[in-house]
């Protein structure tokens, strides 16, 4: 199948984009290792000892930010619905993290200690169409917020892409209502003319029984 014109240019522009070329000069699986290297030295959400989650990990860029953050000490365990290339310190799952199976492997490997931050890079498979795209990437977010909200610890932490839109409002105010603090970031490495944004929520309340 002959390429199209728009992926021509998305090449392009990947082929030639500084974040990417960096990347592979320093060894990170994925550009989108130096978004959370800016979020992560601006509100101080990796610190040692913690169990952090990476949700739709794959390809691993972020799991090799907080590897290293973390050090010897702490836990990280990804989960996402393709394979993810083995790397050391990571535990791995794959599967949807939506499912008992799933989450019945996670609390395993949790061997009783509790989650202190959920990230999520999550993004749907992109049809072009603008609606059903925003659509599903909250949806996305939303899931993953109701995962933090169910699994983190109280005082843990939340972060998670999002696309400005239909819905960012609603669930903006729906992140607020579950944590103390909630902020707004578009690191350097995101794109201009892309609508991601990241949203970190910080000090998770404590839950109504």
């Amino acid at each position: 199948m002959k390429a199209s014109k728009t992926s021509k240019q998305w090449m392009r522009e990947h082929v030639n984009d500084p974040y990417v070329q960096r990347a592979q000069k320093d060894g990170y699986r994925s550009r989108a290792a130096y978004k959370l290297l800016e979020i992560d030295e601006r509100d101080h959400l990796l610190k040692p000892g913690m169990v952090v989650v990476d949700l739709g990990a794959t390809p691993g860029g972020w799991c090799q930010v907080v590897a290293a953050k973390l050090g010897q000490s702490g836990k990280i365990i990804a989960l996402d619905l393709l394979p993810l290339h083995p790397m050391p310190r990571v535990e791995f799952i794959q599967g949807d993290f939506r499912e008992d199976a799933v989450l019945a492997q996670l609390e395993e490997k949790l061997g009783g200690q509790k989650i202190g931050l959920v990230i999520s890079d999550m993004a749907p498979n992109m049809s072009g169409i603008d609606s059903a795209d925003q659509a599903r990437a909250m949806h996305l977010a939303e899931l993953a917020l109701e995962f933090a909200v169910q699994n983190l610890k109280p005082g843990g932490a939340f972060l998670v892409k999002v696309f400005q839109g239909v819905g960012f409002e609603d669930y903006l105010k729906l992140m607020r209502g579950h944590f103390a603090k909630v902020v707004t970031r578009k690191p350097k490495a995101s794109r201009d003319r892309s609508s991601e944004q990241y949203l970190v929520g910080l000090e998770k309340r404590e839950e109504a029984l």
